[in-house]
């Protein structure tokens, strides 16, 4: 009777405010904000580094994950970082646009499904530092988790990992910099589990994901998935 109750609801709900493509305006398609067309325009990223999730011509390892593994297991991107996807992603981090992160999460959850053999044991949420979440309003990351952890069934834990440092932006900085700026910058509040998957938004050089997979390392976490809405190019 309640799936039954639930389903009327959604359909009641689609026909009173029905999907809108939040790139065209069109009607949305399969009840999603994004219509056919559109959906068909996404930059998804074909083929990757199994570690790093950069670009390669066919499915691998990069050479420079050959020369030096990062302290992650695996990484997976489900797009490049371009249009449209970085202007919605930037509409989400920096203008709120929150149902940016509905529409990229389920799209996020779909393509992983597909990819994803081992189900971690949770998901965990890039963390932001408190003075930078009161500022910004809520964790972009998180928003993005939420569908993702939802169509996947998987424990979603933003407590479990905290920023206890307030750094500066990473915009800007070279990776040297970068990994100066994140150092001791996270901390691991939970008891250490076997498996998990950290998400975020964008990975660029990796250095934030590299920090927060080297913490979790040491607090006794076996393995540490990155789950990534797009792919950056490197920065020189």
């Amino acid at each position: 009777m309640t799936l039954q109750v639930n389903g009327w609801l959604k359909h009641a709900h689609d026909w009173l405010l029905p999907a809108r493509c939040i790139l065209c305006g069109r009607a949305g398609h399969n009840g999603r904000d994004v219509c056919q067309c559109c959906a068909m325009e996404l930059p998804y990223l074909r083929s990757a580094c199994r570690r790093c999730a950069i670009p390669l011509s066919e499915p691998g390892i990069c050479g420079r994950c050959q020369q030096k593994a990062p302290s992650f297991d695996s990484a997976y991107a489900v797009f490049d970082y371009g249009p449209p996807v970085a202007q919605l992603i930037q509409g989400l981090k920096f203008n709120g646009k929150l149902y940016n992160a509905r529409l990229l999460g389920v799209l996020m959850a779909e393509r992983l499904a597909q990819v994803t053999a081992d189900a971690p044991d949770m998901l965990i949420p890039v963390p932001l530092h408190p003075v930078r979440l009161r500022q910004r309003g809520f964790n972009q990351a998180l928003e993005l988790a939420r569908p993702v952890a939802q169509v996947l069934g998987l424990p979603l834990q933003p407590e479990f990992c905290r920023r206890r440092l307030a750094t500066t932006p990473q915009t800007g900085l070279d990776a040297k910099a970068r990994r100066r700026n994140l150092k001791h910058a996270f901390a691991v509040c939970g008891a250490p589990v076997g498996h998990v998957a950290l998400l975020d938004d964008v990975m660029t050089t990796g250095t934030t994901v590299e920090m927060l997979a080297r913490t979790l390392k040491r607090a006794g976490v076996e393995r540490v998935d990155v789950w990534l809405c797009a792919r950056a190019a490197l920065q020189s």
